[in-house]
Order: C-alpha cells, then structure tokens, then sequence
C-alpha cells in the first residue's frame, strides 16, 4: 500500500490531505493513502519514513529549509533555491529533494503579470520566499526581501519600510504564514496606503480564501490572488514527480 505524507510542524490549516484522499478515490487508487506528519523535530524525518513506509512526502512550513541536511541528494533547482517541499523516496531508501513551490508560484503568477510589475516585494525569507525569488529573478522582475530580521540592507525591515516602497514595487507577495487559518485576522505590518490600482497582491495563503492581506490591498484597488491555485499545481508537480521512473539523479544517490 503506497503510503504519502504531509511533514510539518502544524498542519491544522493545510488542504493536501484532502486534495490527495479525493486524487486517489477519483482515480481508482483505493489503495494509496496520504497522512498528515506533524513533528517538531525534523532531524526525526528518517524513523518517520520508515515507521510509516513512506514512498514521497510533501514539506511545509517550517522545515523547506531546515529538512535539506538530511536529505541525500536535490534536484537542480531545489539546490539552486535551497528549499524542498516534495522529496522522492527511492527503493534503495535515499531521500531526494524538489521544489515544486516554484512551478507552482510561476503557473500561477504569469496569469496575473502585466507590463507594470517590473519590482516587488516578497514578504518573508522562509523556504516559499526562496522559491518565489527564483522565479522572479527568472522573469527578470527586480525584488526586495522584506522581514522582521532585515538587516537594513539586503533585507529591509517591516518598520522601515515606507509608503513609497510599497508605491514602487507593484508587486507584493505575502509568503509569510500571517492571516493563515485560524490566526486569520493577522497580515503583514506594511502601508497599505502605498498600494493602488496598478498592485497584484499575492498571498501564499489560501486558508481562508479571502486573507486579511488581500483585504487590505482590495481596498485600495489592487487586483489580488491566494495561494489555492498554487497549492494545487505544486501538488500535481509533486504526483508527477513521485509517479516517474528512477532518474539519474536517484541512481546517482542510491549509489553514494
């Protein structure tokens, strides 16, 4: 019985169980099951698979980054990002990183993008910013970093972030766990005031639908998207990635 998961610290707010448990039933793969993981040590992750028999599991919040010492190999472009939220568990029991966050952030995106957004913020530095970033600079949109932690420079700080930054970067994207369910009052501490009709805001939440952050922004006109979608696109990424015959890149790790 091919078993999948969901590794997280908390995972109240998440839609991937779900989301899977009707794949499987849809598809006629009533032997397939997806779990929730909730644990507050990462370092854990091996005994957890094999407890649990796992084939592939999804990462969330807040391991993307933290998880990445225990794995036995990445994909190009999680080691480009450095963050997993999907890893492939090999027959030879070798753990391998993907990121799928970023197809998922970019299949989404490109439907909103208009010749405006050519500078952004991106709210947060945890695993999803990183993914973000990397389409991003992909896309060739200039962004800043924005964090409680900034140092100034690199990465501006919350209360020194002014009107006329928001102003100057069209494109906002929350990738912050602010206003996620059941904290669903909270958003990022940014003026508002800044944003106007020419603003995408973007929030990596999508429980509830409707976040506090995009409240904020519709209010001043700004068009703004949740997360589902992109939810839903870096889980197909993931099926994909799990249901594909042995890489070159599992043979390689199985070997090491």
């Amino acid at each position: 019985m091919p078993v999948y998961a969901l590794l997280g610290k908390t995972l109240n707010h998440s839609f991937s169980k779900g989301w899977f448990t009707s794949k499987f039933e849809r598809e006629g793969l009533g032997d397939y099951r997806y779990i929730n993981l909730e644990t507050d040590d990462v370092s854990t992750i091996r005994s957890l698979v094999q407890r649990h028999e796992l084939s592939g599991f999804n990462v969330t919040l807040p391991y993307k980054t933290a998880i990445l010492p225990y794995l036995d190999d990445l994909s190009e472009e999680a080691n480009a990002i450095g963050a997993v939220n999907v890893v492939k568990i090999s027959s030879a029991g070798t753990l391998i990183g993907y990121n799928t966050d970023c197809i998922g952030f970019e299949l989404t995106l490109i439907k909103w993008l208009k010749p405006c957004h050519t500078r952004a913020l991106i709210l947060g530095t945890g695993g999803a910013s990183k993914a973000v970033a990397y389409i991003l600079k992909k896309r060739g949109i200039d962004y800043q970093f924005v964090s409680r932690h900034g140092d100034g420079q690199h990465i501006l700080r919350y209360d020194a972030l002014t009107m006329l930054d928001v102003r100057n970067a069209p494109l906002i994207i929350n990738t912050t766990p602010l206003g996620m369910y059941p904290d669903t009052l909270s958003k990022p501490d940014i003026p508002y005031e800044g944003v106007d009709k020419y603003h995408l805001l973007y929030d990596l939440v999508y429980n509830p639908p409707f976040t506090a952050f995009m409240e904020a922004g519709e209010l001043y006109g700004a068009a703004v998207v949740n997360g589902y979608e992109m939810l839903l696109e870096q889980a197909r990424a993931a099926w994909a990635i799990w249901q594909a015959p042995a890489s070159s890149l599992q043979q390689r790790a199985d070997q090491e």
